[in-house]
């Protein structure tokens, strides 16, 4: 018998310093499309979550309306690290305090899901939260800390 081969989903938040439609956030907003094409195009994505539009700002599935919700599916830890931190997604990374209010928690997570799978919000938050009250484990880890797949 042979096993599904299995994606790696992530979930990331932050809280907003300002609405989006502030000059403060131009940064962030203005680059929202290229930032998205990028990881459209990238070795490795499968599926990200989408709102009205082209990306998901204009969803706000949690209690904190001022918190954004970003999700991707990706074929392996590999291509989303390399998204992440080896191309022009790394800038805006680095300039998230100008645009997100730090959070003490963690607000990444990822885990594998079956291939096809695509995660549902609350899926997400079960995640982030299970990472916030246990640490890394295979149910939700980080960069940092990432488990293998586990086969059913």
């Amino acid at each position: 018998m042979t096993t599904a081969p299995m994606h790696l989903a992530q979930v990331n938040i932050g809280r907003l310093t300002a609405p989006l439609d502030t000059e403060q956030l131009y940064g962030f907003t203005s680059r929202l499309d290229e930032i998205n094409a990028l990881a459209d195009g990238w070795p490795g994505f499968v599926w990200r979550l989408q709102g009205e539009g082209d990306d998901a700002t204009d969803l706000r599935p949690f209690e904190d309306d001022t918190i954004l919700v970003n999700m991707s599916v990706w074929e392996g830890l590999e291509g989303l690290h390399d998204y992440v931190y080896r191309s022009d997604h790394l800038q805006l990374l680095r300039e998230r305090r100008q645009y997100f209010q730090h959070m003490q928690e963690a607000f990444t997570a990822l885990w594998w899901v079956p291939t096809g799978h695509i995660p549902t919000t609350a899926e997400a938050w079960e995640r982030l939260q299970h990472l916030r009250a246990h640490g890394p484990t295979a149910q939700a880890f980080t960069f940092g800390q990432a488990f293998d797949p586990v086969t059913p």
